[in-house]
């Protein structure tokens, strides 16, 4: 692709090499051609095999586990290929580590959320491109342009397809009120929400569910499920007060500790994730299915790069 003057290259460090072939692949574009290693100390070693002298780059890199060291490959790609004299850097980050912490909760708290977008700022980039952020506000933690996709229209496409009757859209908690109501709307759905408290970081408990979901089919989405606590308890909470069925979808499959083990043994039926991140073999299970966002990175990237309007990726 060269529409006005400079080549457009798609890169892809350890996390997410799957998915940028599969956005490379829709875009008609080879992946480019770099190496990523290791020291024998366990420093990181990059090396870009190719010309991107004013190049328009897209670093394809999700910071999931292990986060650190996919965050250091991140940046110090970034730093390589501005060191090349690329044209212009893009972070796609299908999956923003750290976000999480996006505020200060308690006295003498970290904002790590802020300081990854100031590394990354720092590295080089000139752009982010990024899918499903834990809080909308992160957005203004950058300083350089940062695009958003929603990962919620495609789950709602797949469950449009499966035309369950009964349907109740469940938000796992009072924070997630919002993205349930659009799901809903899109599947023309009531909602219910879930009231839990949360005890310390990574433990929930079910304290109450908001709404009549006796009887329903239900499906929880959220963005992040990490060791499925939080969903497993839901499911279980709701199958046990009269639900009929229940599954989940979620964006991110960070899936970390107990998370599948939880899954399995839980009532549910079903969880759709994104591939986002890449999911390990060792974590594959007949209850977890995944739709690719590869589509709706390669149509951004292309109008990145074109300079059109990506708004209409939003909806």
């Amino acid at each position: 692709m060269n529409i006005h003057g400079k080549d457009i290259k798609i890169f892809a460090a350890n996390a997410s090499k799957e998915l940028a072939q599969s956005i490379a692949d829709q875009l008609g574009l080879p992946l480019g051609k770099c190496e990523v290693s290791t020291f024998s100390d366990g420093e990181i070693a990059v090396s870009i095999h190719e010309t991107v002298r004013g190049s328009d780059v897209f670093i394809v890199q999700s910071t999931n586990t292990p986060v650190n060291n996919n965050l250091m490959e991140l940046l110090i790609m970034i730093d390589a290929l501005k060191r090349a004299s690329a044209g212009r850097i893009t972070a796609v980050m299908p999956y923003f580590g750290y976000a999480r912490q996006d505020r200060k909760s308690k006295s003498r708290d970290p904002i790590t959320a802020k300081l990854v977008a100031d590394l990354i700022t720092a590295a080089g980039a000139d752009r982010v491109l990024t899918m499903d952020l834990h809080a909308a506000q992160i957005q203004g933690f950058f300083d350089i342009p940062l695009d958003h996709l929603i990962g919620m229209p495609i789950l709602a496409k797949i469950f449009e397809a499966k035309a369950i009757e009964d349907l109740v859209v469940v938000s796992p908690d009072l924070g997630s009120v919002t993205r349930a109501r659009t799901f809903a709307a899109h599947l023309d759905a009531p909602i219910a929400i879930i009231d839990k408290r949360r005890p310390k970081a990574n433990v929930s408990e079910v304290m109450n569910i908001i709404g009549d979901i006796k009887d329903k089919n239900v499906v929880i989405i959220d963005d992040i499920i990490d060791t499925a606590g939080t969903l497993c308890n839901a499911a279980n909470a709701l199958k046990e007060r009269g639900a009929k069925s229940v599954r989940a979808c979620a964006t991110h499959a960070v899936l970390s500790g107990p998370a599948i083990q939880r899954i399995q043994d839980s009532a549910l039926e079903e969880v759709v994730i994104l591939d986002t991140i890449q999911l390990p073999k060792e974590k594959h299970l007949d209850k977890i299915s995944t739709a690719t966002v590869s589509t709706v990175f390669a149509d951004a990237i292309r109008r990145i790069y074109a300079d059109q309007s990506i708004s209409t990726l939003f909806n």
